[in-house]
């Protein structure tokens, strides 16, 4: 990650109904335990603009409910050119997300896409698509999601600015 402090995170998959926007209702879940939620803009997109406007998978939202988490109100959109620069990190959920991120993001910005749980975690594997599964893929991928987000967080909490002191790089 960049050495400047990431105040600003989107998730993406390939519709932006089941797995991005977990990620989006998750991480924000472990950084408002952790009190930081206040410091750090979340939001999900899709690869395509098939589910535009519509509400997350309601296995998705189901999921998400079970874990205190609710999702119900996010609504799909597509990745737009200005995400790339109004965003510090881009996180694809699988390879195929990163590899269409990367044929779109400009040159410079490239060092802001990356594979979620590469990043995170440092395992490069994809957060497999729930969408043709049963809730038990969707469970599967929410726990995959808490236990990346919990490592992010703690990553973000060890390069987020102390009092006084210059930040450090993730």
């Amino acid at each position: 990650m960049s050495a400047k402090p990431i105040k600003s995170i989107l998730f993406v998959c390939l519709g932006n109904i089941c797995r991005s926007p977990l990620a989006e209702g998750v991480l924000r879940a472990v950084l408002a335990e952790r009190g930081l939620d206040r410091d750090i803009l979340l939001d999900s997109a899709g690869t395509s603009d098939w589910e535009a406007g519509s509400a997350p998978d309601p296995r998705s939202v189901s999921i998400a409910a079970r874990h205190g988490i609710d999702i119900s109100g996010q609504r799909a959109r597509k990745l737009t050119p200005d995400d790339f620069s109004r965003f510090d990190l881009i996180l694809g959920m699988d390879r195929s997300n990163v590899r269409d991120l990367k044929a779109l993001v400009p040159a410079d910005m490239r060092d802001r896409v990356h594979l979620f749980l590469e990043l995170a975690q440092g395992r490069t594997r994809d957060v497999p698509d729930p969408y043709y599964e049963g809730q038990d893929a969707f469970a599967a991928v929410y726990r995959m999601i808490r236990e990346a987000s919990e490592a992010l967080a703690t990553r973000l909490e060890a390069a987020a600015p102390k009092s006084g002191q210059a930040s450090s790089t993730m």
